[in-house]
């Protein structure tokens, strides 16, 4: 991934915490695949994000509730996909 020099180590700890995550997950056995894996972590740290932002939507436009609100049912989804194909196999 091409970045400034300047900005090499702050992606490098993106990296590492990324891998932490995913590496967390995988472990837990309820989703496989590295694409799900990444998605589930994209997931959970977009969500615990904007827990940390708390108040935004009145000054920014950025209604974290609503966008909250759709991380939990895109994971139900996913969970719910992930259910269907365990049983496929």
């Amino acid at each position: 991934m091409a970045c400034k020099e300047s900005e090499r180590a702050e992606l490098l700890q993106a990296v590492q915490f990324l891998d932490r995550r995913m590496r967390e997950i995988r472990d837990t056995g309820k989703v496989v695949g590295s694409e799900r894996i990444a998605v589930m972590a994209a997931l959970n740290i977009t969500h615990e994000l904007l827990g940390h932002k708390g108040g935004a939507p009145a000054t920014s436009g950025f209604d974290s509730l609503a966008v909250q609100r759709r991380i939990s049912a895109m994971q139900t989804a996913i969970d719910r996909a992930m259910a269907e194909q365990d049983k496929l196999f």
